[in-house]
């Protein structure tokens, strides 16, 4: 390159070699350029027949509406969103769970994962007396999207979850409640739930044992709520959300099968709300209005929690049940293997114990294979030790048709079965 130049900290930090830059340019090329690859590692949505035709009903219905469909593509929205959604998602919210939410506590961003880039960095990082705070992950493995937000090096730090084994191939993960400690330098406790990658669903008194220690601690306690309850409602298992002045819960369109309209929803108090505004106008002056425009009617009637409690959870939990009735006869009795729990989200996530390589050398050796996984190491960024659990576990998405994701486990299961022969 005969012109060059060096870029900003922050350049040189955003050019890292990253889980999420890895797996979502995987993504792209196996959703777009290489068919042949089996895509099992991303968070994609599944294309639910009846769900999709929703989309193309409201899509039909909003070139119907004239002055609304040219103020979507013509207007900017306010910062914060559009008022009408604001209120609508608002008034959905309480109604549900009997919250006293306003507009002014309800923020829309162009996707979470733009959501969080604000938020950690609003509350984490270097300070103007000098001082660099930290957000805690009380759970690890944690979401993969997290890892290279930080605008400062190293703003996370996490604490291993306690494994509790249940049977010769499940297990689940825990709060280690009695290691975690918050010190001044915690600026704020994040969990995703249902957890990515794991499929976890923190316990209703685990979320309020976090509440109870953020709100004494005079600390927010962020809530990825991408995977759960009202919408989509990827939940198998009792799991009831809680709002509070402390908390700042995140939603997204995304799982309801609209990644494409890039529509984040942030809950939380008034101060927290109009930083994230403030930082919408400069990042991006307004955000995509289409997603937005789609689900307004039907989060105003409440048919957009019908169809994810009558539609999308069923579709997600019987694929679920047919991924593990697949790696049971795939595995069978003589490859070591567990499955966490599958309690929520699009996720098998596996611990091999004792794999003698590297789940980055299995992803590799996969990949060779037109098979594509996440490596367990991305997801345990934050720890102060290395933990040999971080180097034997994977995720496997189920999202994706039947046919690649039994044709992936099987290959999944080969090459497992090769590795413990090494």
């Amino acid at each position: 390159m005969s012109f060059d130049f060096k870029f900003s900290a922050f350049g040189e930090k955003l050019e890292q070699k990253g889980g999420i830059v890895d797996l979502m340019k995987d993504l792209g090329k196996a959703l777009n350029e290489q068919t042949s690859m089996r895509m099992m590692g991303g968070g994609n949505p599944a294309a639910i027949p009846e769900v999709q035709s929703v989309w193309r009903k409201r899509t039909v219905e909003l070139l119907a509406e004239e002055n609304n469909f040219n103020s979507t593509l013509v207007n900017y929205d306010p910062p914060s969103g559009n008022p009408k959604f604001l209120s609508a998602v608002a008034k959905a919210l309480n109604h549900e769970y009997g919250w006293d939410l306003e507009q002014k506590n309800i923020a829309i961003t162009s996707g979470a994962q733009t959501a969080f880039f604000f938020l950690f960095n609003i509350l984490a990082g270097e300070f103007v007396n000098g001082q660099k705070k930290k957000i805690l992950l009380p759970l690890a493995p944690e979401y993969i999207g997290y890892a290279n937000q930080g605008i400062t090096q190293d703003i996370f730090t996490a604490q291993p979850a306690i494994i509790e084994e249940k049977g010769r191939n499940r297990f689940k993960y825990h709060v280690d409640f009695e290691q975690l400690k918050i010190c001044n330098e915690i600026a704020a406790i994040c969990v995703s739930r249902p957890t990515n990658p794991s499929g976890n669903v923190l316990t209703d008194q685990e979320i309020n044992q976090l509440s109870e220690i953020s709100r004494s601690k005079k600390i927010p306690l962020i809530i990825d709520n991408a995977y759960g309850n009202p919408f989509p409602g990827v939940i198998f298992t009792e799991a009831t959300p809680i709002w509070d002045e402390h908390i700042i819960l995140t939603l997204s369109l995304s799982k309801l099968g609209l990644p494409g309209t890039r529509t984040g929803i942030v809950i939380g108090s008034e101060k927290i709300i109009s930083s994230v505004t403030a930082a919408n106008a400069v990042v991006g002056l307004a955000n995509n209005n289409i997603g937005q425009a789609l689900t307004l009617p039907l989060i105003e009637s409440g048919e957009l929690i019908n169809l994810s409690r009558n539609l999308i959870r069923p579709f997600y939990k019987e694929r679920m049940l047919r991924a593990r009735s697949y790696v049971e006869n795939a595995f069978g009795d003589t490859i070591p293997y567990k499955l966490h729990e599958s309690e929520g989200a699009f996720f098998l996530w596996f611990w091999f114990p004792g794999l003698p390589i590297t789940t980055i050398e299995l992803y590799e050796k996969l990949k060779e294979r037109n098979v594509l996984v996440v490596p367990g190491e991305y997801f345990f960024f934050g720890l102060e030790d290395q933990w040999n659990h971080s180097h034997e576990c994977i995720r496997v998405t189920f999202s994706q048709s039947e046919n690649i994701v039994k044709e992936g486990i099987k290959i999944i299961a080969e090459e497992v079965s090769k590795s413990y022969e090494v």
